[in-house]
């Protein structure tokens, strides 16, 4: 050996030696909804854990402002949950009391529409009525019933019925449920240009108890409009067992362990376990720490992705209890083509209204807040709305990239979902997140508790 290979294996011993060794039955990558779940549910089950999260604090996309005004919290990242018994018990393990979301918008007195490319307000709504657009969801469940298998993962048949592979425009179209059109666009928000979108993955999205909520207003949040003290708490009972504002640096993957080296505020710790959970979203740029081999790295390589962003504008310069909806008459159906923003609306707290903010492609966040503050105010100035006291500004701003992520109809056909679900398992490792179910926390968990967590604990 070289007098440089010495030094350098001899560098790595030393490394080893001085960093704080971990020892766990599984070790969590992601500190978001489905590892959070993960780690208080597998600690339940008499397990130990290690979670890894590279924030400083959990819970993911979900993201709550804390206004140093009046005091008061407000959800704008993840707003609401399904009425199921998995959500249910998991806010009462924490003693985080729920109620249905009722209240968390302030009441939408005046809503408006115009063409946000164009600053162009519009005399109406373009979209059906909400007639229209209920008897749409009642008809849509009838489709959904033609496919139970997608409410558990993606175990798909072969072949693949043809009309999952249309695009979601073509399927409104052949169904006439035009009506479901805003509707869908507005509750998915995040999936680039929906009606591009293959029906598969609107129809995972777009699930049976979602529907139902929408149409019986069902739908949960917790009390204190606070759905970060779900995981606050979460962060307190995993205690030392979560290494936040931390990052991997490198996993290695045997026959009978893993070991995953972590960059975290106390300096380097090598954690030693049985198993690994990763519930980060599985794109290659961000498994750059993991040891992939050739089929994994072929697999995760096939996936594309949308971009997807939550803001809060404090004095937009918009009246109280509005709403400026996105639109474009000449478009299919309405709905304008992405990048863009989907609405900007008031919320409970004085002069402070929400924007999200979805692209089919790559944009810089300068560019997504510059947009979100110029479109803003051409729209206020087109609308001729009375100026206001104050400056705008973003008051909360976040970048949910990867967002949705997809892979071509032929890959569909081609089986691809049956080779990347027989990962589950190999090489140690599982995974978990919205890649493996849809961008929905209750169904998460659902499937986490309910497919995941017993194979795992079997093994």
């Amino acid at each position: 050996m070289g007098i440089v290979c010495l030094l350098g294996a001899i560098a790595i011993v030393k490394s080893t030696e001085d960093s704080d060794l971990i020892t766990s039955d599984f070790v969590i990558i992601g500190g978001g909804s489905s590892g959070t779940y993960a780690a208080i549910r597998l600690r339940e089950n008499g397990k130990t854990v290690t979670l890894i999260e590279r924030e400083a604090v959990l819970g993911g996309h979900v993201n709550t402002y804390h206004d140093p005004v009046t005091g008061e919290t407000l959800d704008y990242g993840v707003i609401s949950f399904d009425n199921i018994s998995v959500v249910k018990n998991y806010f009462e393990y924490f003693d985080v009391p729920l109620g249905p979301v009722g209240d968390l918008y302030a009441p939408t007195n005046f809503s408006y529409y115009a063409n946000f490319a164009t600053a162009t307000p519009l005399s109406g709504s373009p979209f059906p009525s909400d007639n229209a657009s209920g008897a749409a969801l009642v008809a849509y469940e009838d489709q959904l019933a033609k496919y139970p298998f997608l409410a558990n993962g993606f175990n798909l048949p072969t072949p693949i019925p043809a009309d999952l592979l249309l695009t979601w425009g073509d399927f409104l179209e052949k169904y006439q449920l035009e009506g479901l059109s805003y509707t869908a666009f507005t509750v998915l928000e995040g999936i680039g240009n929906i009606l591009a979108q293959p029906t598969l993955y609107v129809m995972k999205y777009l699930a049976l108890s979602t529907v139902e909520n929408l149409l019986t207003g069902d739908f949960l949040t917790t009390v204190h409009h606070n759905n970060h003290e779900l995981y606050d708490k979460a962060l307190i009972e995993l205690g030392s067992s979560a290494l936040v504002s931390s990052n991997v640096t490198s996993v290695i993957r045997d026959s009978d362990s893993v070991e995953v080296t972590v960059s975290t505020p106390a300096g380097p710790k090598l954690v030693k376990a049985s198993q690994l959970l990763i519930a980060i979203q599985p794109k290659l740029e961000s498994l750059s720490f993991l040891d992939l081999n050739v089929e994994e790295r072929y697999l995760f390589g096939k996936f594309n992705n949308s971009y997807y962003w939550d803001a809060l504008i404090r004095n937009p310069g918009l009246p109280a209890s509005t709403c400026v909806n996105n639109a474009n008459p000449a478009a299919a159906l309405a709905l304008p083509e992405m990048p863009g923003i989907y609405g900007i609306c008031a919320s409970v707290l004085p002069n402070i209204f929400s924007v999200y903010y979805t692209s089919p492609y790559a944009l810089s966040n300068d560019y997504v807040k510059n947009d979100i503050l110029t479109t803003t105010a051409k729209l206020v100035k087109a609308f001729g709305f009375p100026p206001v006291n104050g400056t705008p500004e973003l008051v909360g701003f976040n970048d949910h990239r990867p967002f949705e992520l997809t892979v071509s109809t032929e890959d569909i056909v081609g089986g691809f979902y049956d080779k990347v679900n027989a990962l589950q398992g190999k090489r140690n490792t599982w995974y978990t997140g919205a890649t493996w179910q849809l961008h929905d926390s209750s169904l998460i968990w659902n499937w986490t508790e309910y497919t995941l967590l017993p194979k795992m604990l079997a093994s």
